[in-house]
């Protein structure tokens, strides 16, 4: 990561969610409930695109993309949130913590980047279908893939950096059970408006943006179905966005929460800070996976058709 010349605690203190330390006992089933739900369901999604031939289909290469990034995500949460929860094991070392807020941020850009290519998928498939396979190619969607995964790297590569330049001297204690940016540069006994305005910068112009796109998509794919005489074609146009509709909400409105109470909730009771941080963190994985499984029909047969399959 770097050597500077400024103080750092050797290990940061993570925190449950506060008033509730003695019912952290109580929380832990339901913890590992859903991160059974996130790293089993994502899983099975992704072996089901894997094997079943029948999802061998833009849509659903994207799809698999976008478990992978809810099991990568629930992965770099996972040691830290049960061990605080189940083993009152707080502590984390400075530089892991700097890795594990790297990766949380890190798969949670990529994720928005493939929310982004997946309403592009939408789009083609609708306004424009006798080119879908020709426009949306093997080599364009591992492209669309790589650069989502890219542009996550290089705009938050200067993200450890950042924290390392940072005395941290205040408190060594962060107000959630992971690491994430804006709770790290809270402790430094200095200026952070350099931190401020990158992090501002990079929500702007990422999760702002691809959340602008995504807009703008459904407003063309809109303008698409209006134009259908048949009022059943423009309904299964339309029953074709409903999975990606529901994932986008599952992943924006957490996030514009958490965003806006970090940024403008300083007078917002604590307890709110870490309750919308752990929904940001913690919703969209579990319910990705049943969306797609309860929404999209080929998705539930190709799992049923692969369990069949399973010798015992």
């Amino acid at each position: 990561m770097g050597s500077f010349n400024v103080t750092h605690p050797a290990f940061f203190l993570l925190t449950g969610i506060p008033g509730l330390e003695s019912s952290h006992s109580w929380l832990v089933g339901p913890l590992c409930v859903m991160y059974a739900v996130a790293l089993g369901g994502n899983t099975v999604i992704l072996q089901a695109v894997r094997v079943q031939p029948s999802l061998h289909e833009p849509m659903y290469y994207f799809l698999s993309m976008l478990s992978f990034s809810d099991v990568a995500i629930s992965m770099a949460t996972l040691p830290t949130v049960l061990r605080t929860f189940c083993l009152n094991a707080r502590n984390i070392a400075f530089d892991a913590c700097l890795i594990q807020m790297f990766l949380i941020h890190f798969f949670s850009m990529m994720e928005s980047g493939i929310l982004l290519a997946m309403s592009f998928d939408r789009y083609v498939a609708i306004c424009d279908p006798l080119h879908y396979a020709t426009v949306l190619t093997t080599e364009v969607i591992a492209a669309m893939g790589l650069g989502a995964a890219a542009r996550s790297f290089i705009t938050l590569f200067p993200l450890p950096f950042l924290i390392k330049r940072l005395p941290i001297c205040r408190s060594n204690v962060l107000s959630h059970s992971y690491c994430l940016h804006p709770d790290v540069m809270r402790l430094a006994c200095a200026d952070i408006t350099i931190n401020s305005i990158y992090g501002l910068f990079v929500l702007v112009s990422t999760f702002g943006m691809d959340l602008f796109f995504i807009f703008l998509s459904y407003v063309l794919i809109l303008h698409s179905v209006m134009a259908i005489a048949s009022r059943e074609e423009s309904l299964k146009a339309l029953n074709t966005c409903v999975s990606h509709i529901l994932a986008v909400l599952a992943f924006y409105v957490p996030m514009t929460g958490v965003s806006t109470v970090h940024r403008f909730g300083k007078h917002v009771p604590h307890y709110i800070h870490v309750l919308m941080s752990n929904v940001y963190l913690f919703v969209p994985p579990v319910l990705n996976p049943l969306i797609y499984s309860a929404k999209t029909k080929e998705i539930r047969q190709a799992i049923v058709h692969m369990f069949r399959h399973i010798k015992i």
